[in-house]
């Protein structure tokens, strides 16, 4: 399916106070920081301009070196929706840009071709967000708070509308289960009308901020690819993009 290019904007929330891995935007992989190698990928998708939304001026600093665009943001925000939703307001107040696709920071060997499955799941009038799953094929992964499932009504193969997100094993029974990846499309609209909504009860029992959109009756439409790409969250998982990245 081809991506207007014209409309999407990607933008990259980043943030230097990471609990587990501290200013890890900033880690070094094969000669360059993190936050530069996820640029890249987001730039291999071709799915229009792609923009780092971030509080700290080092972030920016690296990426405007490699000739890209930063954004810089306050430093309070409660979610990446918000950081993101002021980037969008600073970067482009002319609103040239009608789906913005929210690709975080932490994910320095993406495949390019799942952001451009999430931006295209916009194109249907009727999505107002869109995100990404991939089959659980390790069985602990199933039982493991830590990794949120999806579960949802198939439209088609490999495109799913979601019906509700949870750390529990769900849906209960035989067959697949889906390992949510979080990585958001919005149509504008929908992004400033989700950032306007105070948290709702199962967001909070959860800690899930999707459900607030769920809740709220936002529809959410989730592709199905391959696998879950790798997410920097631990020293280990930097060891894990340093190999991979060193070897490519």
């Amino acid at each position: 399916m081809v991506v207007a290019n014209n409309t999407n904007l990607i933008l990259i929330p980043a943030r230097m106070q990471a609990t587990r891995l501290p200013g890890k935007p900033m880690k070094d992989i094969a000669g360059e920081p993190m936050i530069v190698h996820v640029w890249r990928r987001a730039c291999e998708a071709d799915c229009g301009p792609v923009v780092v939304a971030t509080d700290d001026q080092s972030i920016a600093d690296a990426i405007y070196k490699v000739g890209g665009e930063a954004v810089l943001t306050r430093s309070d925000h409660p979610s990446g929706s918000d950081r993101i939703c002021e980037a969008l307001h600073k970067y482009d107040p002319e609103k040239r840009f009608n789906t913005i696709i929210n690709l975080q920071g932490d994910l320095p060997v993406l495949d390019p071709e799942v952001v451009r499955q999430c931006a295209a799941l916009l194109e249907n009038e009727d999505v107002d967000i869109s995100t990404l799953a991939a089959e659980i094929v390790d069985e602990s992964e199933k039982t493991n708070p830590n990794v949120v499932k999806m579960v949802g009504t198939e439209i088609e193969q490999h495109h799913h509308r979601a019906l509700y997100f949870t750390r529990a094993t769900a849906p209960h029974g035989d067959g697949p289960h889906y390992h949510h990846i979080g990585i958001y499309g919005y149509k504008r609209a929908s992004l400033e009308a989700f950032i306007k909504l105070p948290p709702s009860k199962l967001e909070l029992r959860e800690k899930l901020e999707q459900l607030r959109a769920l809740e709220a009756g936002m529809r959410i439409d989730v592709a199905i690819v391959k696998t879950h790409p790798l997410g920097v969250d631990t020293q280990e998982d930097l060891d894990k993009a340093r190999a991979l990245l060193q070897s490519s």
